[in-house]
C-alpha cells in the first residue's frame, strides 16, 4: 500500500508549511494556496497532512460525517435519524480520520458534486443520490492541484458552495441540499494561468514557494526522496516521532485557541496595515486576525504580539493587493515594506 511522504521529512519551505499547520488548527483561516515551481513539495506537503491530524467525532450512520453537536435542520440523513430516536435520545458518534480529499482536473460535475445512484435506479426503481467529492470533503479538506486550470464551471460551484457552506443538486428529479464546509487548498505553478480573482479571494492564505538553490538543501532532499522510495516502512518509521512531535503541537494549539487574547492595540494594528496597503473589503483585516490568533495558539502563546502578525501578514495579504502600475515590486515586498514602515519597533 502506498504511503505518503511524511510531513516532518519535507526539507526547506517553512511558509508552506506554516500555512498548512494554521489551516489545519483553524479551519476559519480560509485555507492555503501554495504557487511555485514544479516539484517543489506543493502536493506533498498537503497530501501529508492526512497523517497529521487528529480524529473528529461524527455521527455514526451519517453519509457526510457529520459533527454530532450540529444543529437540527443543517443535514437531511442527520434529521432522519433524529426523528428515529426516543425522547432524550442522542445521535450514535464514532471517531473518524478527518478527511483529505483530490479534485482532478478532470473531474465532471457530477462527480463533484454528486449526482443520481444508477445501480440503485436500475435494480430497485428507486431515485437515491450518491455523494460527489464535495459531500466526501465535508468537515476536512479539499486539495486541488494545478488549481489555476481548473474549468470555469467547476470554480463557480465551488466559489458558491464555499460561501453557503452547503451543496445544492438539482437534476433528475432529485433536490437534495447537504452540508459541505470544508478547507480549500489549492496548488499551481503561476507561468500555466492566474486564478480567477473570485477564487483567489477564498484562499485565506498564500504562498510562494521556489526550488531551492543551496547546493546543501537539494542534496538532502534528493537524499531523503531516494531512501522513501527504497525502502518506505523504514522511512516512514524514521519520522514517525517528528510527525508526532506536530501532530501534538496541533492538538495542543486546537486547545489553546480559544483562549488567545487580541486585543484593541492589536487589532488597531491589523486595520492600519490594511488600510495602508489598500486591501479591497474587510476579509483581509479578518483572515488576518484568525491566522495570527492561530499561529500564536499554535507557538504555544496566550495573547498575539506585533511578531506574530509581522509573520503572518505576508501569507494573509499579498493575494489581496491591487496592482501598482507605478512599482513593479511583488505583492510579497510591498506588504514587508509597509510592515517595516509602519511597525519598525523590534520585539523586546
Amino acid at each position: 500500500m502506498a504511503r505518503n511522504y511524511p510531513f516532518s521529512a519535507i526539507v526547506g519551505q517553512e511558509d508552506m508549511k506554516l500555512a498548512i499547520l494554521i489551516a489545519a488548527l483553524d479551519s476559519s483561516v480560509g485555507g492555503v494556496l501554495v504557487m511555485g515551481d514544479r516539484g517543489t513539495g506543493k502536493s506533498t506537503a498537503v497530501r501529508a497532512l492526512a497523517a497529521l491530524l487528529p480524529e473528529m467525532s461524527s455521527v455514526q450512520d451519517c453519509v457526510y460525517a457529520c459533527d454530532p453537536n450540529a444543529a437540527p435542520g443543517t443535514c437531511p440523513v442527520c434529521d432522519e435519524l433524529r426523528a428515529k430516536l426516543k425522547v432524550g435520545g442522542k445521535l450514535k458518534a464514532i471517531k473518524k480520520a478527518v478527511p483529505v480529499v483530490d479534485l482532478p482536473l478532470g473531474a465532471t460535475e457530477d462527480r463533484v458534486i454528486g449526482a443520481l445512484d444508477i445501480e440503485k435506479a436500475l435494480s430497485s426503481g428507486e431515485k437515491a443520490y450518491e455523494p460527489g467529492l464535495l459531500a466526501k470533503a465535508h468537515r476536512g479538506f479539499l486539495y486541488i492541484d494545478e488549481v489555476n486550470l481548473l474549468e470555469d464551471h467547476l470554480v463557480d460551484l465551488l466559489i458558491d458552495v464555499a460561501a453557503s457552506g452547503a451543496n445544492v443538486v438539482e437534476r433528475e428529479g432529485l433536490s437534495i441540499r447537504h452540508p459541505a464546509k470544508f478547507v480549500l487548498v489549492g496548488s499551481g505553478n503561476p507561468e500555466e494561468g492566474e486564478l480567477r480573482p473570485q477564487l483567489l479571494d477564498r484562499f485565506g492564505l498564500a504562498v510562494e514557494v521556489k526550488t531551492p538553490q543551496e547546493s546543501k538543501s537539494r542534496v538532502e532532499i534528493i537524499k531523503r526522496r531516494d531512501e522513501f522510495e527504497r525502502n518506505q516502512a523504514k522511512f516512514m518509521e524514521t519520522w514517525e516521532k517528528e510527525d508526532g512531535i506536530i501532530r501534538q503541537q496541533i492538538q495542543a494549539g486546537k486547545k489553546k485557541l480559544p483562549s488567545v487574547k487580541v486585543d484593541d492595540a492589536m487589532l488597531e494594528k491589523v486595520t492600519q496595515l490594511c488600510s495602508h496597503l489598500g486591501t479591497d473589503g474587510l476579509r483581509g483585516e479578518l483572515t488576518l486576525l484568525r491566522a495570527t490568533r492561530a499561529y500564536a495558539a499554535l507557538c504555544g502563546k496566550n495573547q498575539v504580539t506585533i511578531e506574530h502578525l509581522k509573520k503572518i501578514a505576508v501569507p494573509a495579504l499579498q493575494h489581496r493587493l491591487r496592482r501598482n502600475p507605478l512599482d513593479d515590486s511583488s505583492s510579497a515586498v510591498r506588504v514587508r515594506r509597509a510592515l517595516e514602515e509602519l511597525f519598525p519597533e523590534k520585539s523586546k
